[in-house]
């Protein structure tokens, strides 16, 4: 009965596949492949007229399998009946059902319309010999136990009460995958504000090379919280430059943005190439405590060297625009495929510096990462309005968000950001038939899975500090903001289908600053309307400022402050300067689908 052909790659044999019915089943390098042996299964049939087809998988690559169960001695079942199975087929279907020995082939399938978003497909096959069974188990077994990508062992943390308090259901649904996929979890349900980060920051090397990846089950503010719990206590790389340090030679140019011919390159003669770093910043240039502040001593137990361990995101928050820029899709269910299955790639991290808490306080240097976005002004105050309204759950962005908006604050500060030369955007060209809007849009390359551009000069994830051999200029603005935003990535979600900016990479060591100047409330409503549609040009304004930078600082030279927003969490700040660190950050995703 079966006609099986086994070799080093390739193995063949006939099955019963449920609901579809007797398949030639074959086994090569690539995956599982099923060729109906009775066409009437397949191809429908027609009553009265009417066809009646399944769209039935034909295939499934090994990449996408994520366990494969034997599932003993029971029942198949015959093809699903349509249209045109009549009480008479339907009786003789019945009496074809029969019991076999079956293993299952579990794995997840998507749709033309939703290729980011995956849902989880089983495929049973049945055979009348148990030793067959049993052989094709073992061997699917044994190729996904050699795939040293897919995770054994993790470390989760779930956050209870993010977004809508779901983090705890939501764990609930998706550990029942991990446990199909044979994969060891070990849960920390955390308690209190900065819980995890504690632990992160405590947690002993042995312990922490333990686990393949860490997990958090919650929202960007959250995955930031672990982040900063990792990183703060073993990353080591220089600073960025402090805005007071750095450039005290450079004259005002008011609003301006163009180069100054005093903004030279700041020349460093470290070997790292890391050309911000100068001297007075080496001299602080330390490892960090946990609380972010620098010490000059190194802690042995905490050293970021060799392979940096594998973080994951399963959505649970307001937002999730991580998730969205990652994978594609706001679904657990596709996180949790996507870290089992150890599909990987390395994010952009942001390094941010606060020298100055206030204009009158000592320069201290304080450090925190962000993953996704850093903002002042509007942002800052939306989330720090927020906070007091943290009852009334993801609602409250939306209703603080008008108010802020009906304020209208505007707040003054300087900006001087790094020019790179393989950065610079074409002149914006205004008529006078639209004098806010630009009348010429430059090609766009949107970030996708196998991503062109993040892969190049990164492909194995240890270029930590985008490295400019070319010769790089500071430009300078200075003026009143409504906004000042720096984007590590588009950060995509449900208010902004394309993000803040939509061709805004997961890994080209590049930062999005958006300055919005004071303007007027139906200008700048015009921005945000701009904002919440899909294919809006929120940047193409003549209020508004974008650069593609590495670095930049910022000072607030007016009386009224706002503070920042990073990932979130609420960043005060006088003195602050930023950096992206590329390609820092291992994650368990493989990037949105076409």
């Amino acid at each position: 009965m079966d006609g099986s052909n086994c070799g080093l790659s390739v193995m063949s044999g006939c099955f019963y596949l449920d609901h579809v019915g007797d398949v030639l089943l074959t086994r090569n390098q690539h995956g599982l492949s099923w060729k109906c042996l009775d066409s009437s299964d397949c191809e429908g049939t027609t009553c009265l007229g009417i066809g009646s087809w399944e769209n039935t998988e034909t295939e499934i690559k090994l990449s996408d399998i994520y366990a494969v169960e034997f599932d003993s001695y029971g029942l198949v079942h015959s093809p699903k009946s349509g249209l045109g199975h009549a009480k008479e087929c339907f009786r003789k279907r019945l009496l074809t059902t029969q019991q076999m020995y079956r293993f299952t082939v579990h794995g997840f399938q998507t749709s033309p319309k939703e290729p980011c978003l995956w849902k989880l497909a089983a495929f049973t096959f049945g055979h009348m010999d148990l030793q067959t069974c049993q052989s094709w188990m073992d061997q699917l077994n044994y190729t996904l136990i050699k795939d040293v990508e897919r995770p054994r062992n993790l470390l989760v943390f779930v956050h209870p009460k993010s977004g809508k308090a779901s983090g705890l259901k939501i764990w609930e649904t998706v550990s029942k995958i991990f446990i199909r996929a044979k994969v060891n979890t070990k849960v920390l349900v955390t308690e209190r504000a900065g819980h995890a980060f504690d632990v992160m920051a405590s947690i002993q090397n042995k312990e922490l090379h333990s686990y393949d990846g860490i997990i958090a089950v919650g929202g960007d503010g959250f995955f930031n919280e672990v982040l900063n719990g990792y990183l703060l206590s073993r990353l080591k790389v220089p600073l960025p430059p402090s805005p007071s340090d750095s450039f005290t030679t450079v004259q005002s140019t008011g609003s301006s943005s163009v180069p100054e011919s005093g903004d030279g390159v700041h020349e460093s003669d470290q070997k790292e190439h890391f050309p911000l770093l100068h001297d007075s910043v080496q001299e602080v240039m330390n490892f960090r405590t946990v609380n972010g502040s620098c010490q000059g001593t190194e802690d042995p137990d905490h050293p970021f060297s060799g392979e940096r361990p594998r973080f994951g995101l399963i959505p649970a928050g307001s937002t999730d625009a991580i998730v969205i820029c990652t994978t594609g899709a706001r679904d657990p269910v596709t996180s949790a495929l996507h870290i089992i299955l150890g599909r990987k790639l390395f994010l952009d991290a942001m390094q941010v510096v606060r020298w100055k808490t206030t204009p009158t306080s000592a320069i201290e240097p304080f450090i925190r990462y962000a993953a996704s976005f850093a903002g002042y002004g509007f942002y800052g105050d939306v989330i720090s309005e927020s906070e007091k309204y943290r009852w009334m759950g993801p609602k409250r962005y939306d209703y603080v968000g008008t108010k802020v908006f009906l304020k209208h604050r505007s707040y003054e500060a300087e900006v001087m950001f790094e020019e790179a030369e393989n950065a610079k955007a074409s002149p914006l060209t205004r008529s006078k038939t639209w004098p806010f809007r630009s009348t010429t849009r430059s090609e766009k390359i949107l970030c996708r899975a196998k991503c062109s551009v993040c892969s190049s000069k990164a492909e194995d994830g240890n270029s930590i500090r985008a490295s400019c051999q070319e010769k790089t200029r500071w430009c300078r603005t200075r003026g009143r903001f409504l906004s000042i935003g720096a984007a590590v990535m588009s950060n995509r979600n449900e208010r902004a289908p394309d993000g803040l900016v939509v061709d805004a990479h997961l890994s080209d060591g590049f930062l999005h600053l958006i300055l919005i100047k004071d303007c007027s409330r139906p200008k700048y409503l015009w921005h945000l309307t701009e904002l919440a549609k899909k294919g809006g040009e929120p940047l193409n304004f003549e209020f508004v400022e974008y650069h593609k930078t590495r670095a930049f600082t910022f000072t607030s030279i007016g009386e009224a402050e706002s503070v920042w927003n990073l990932d979130g969490e609420i960043f005060e700040a006088h003195h602050l300067s930023a950096q992206v660190l590329r390609g820092l950050i291992p994650l368990f995703a493989s990037g949105p689908e076409v």
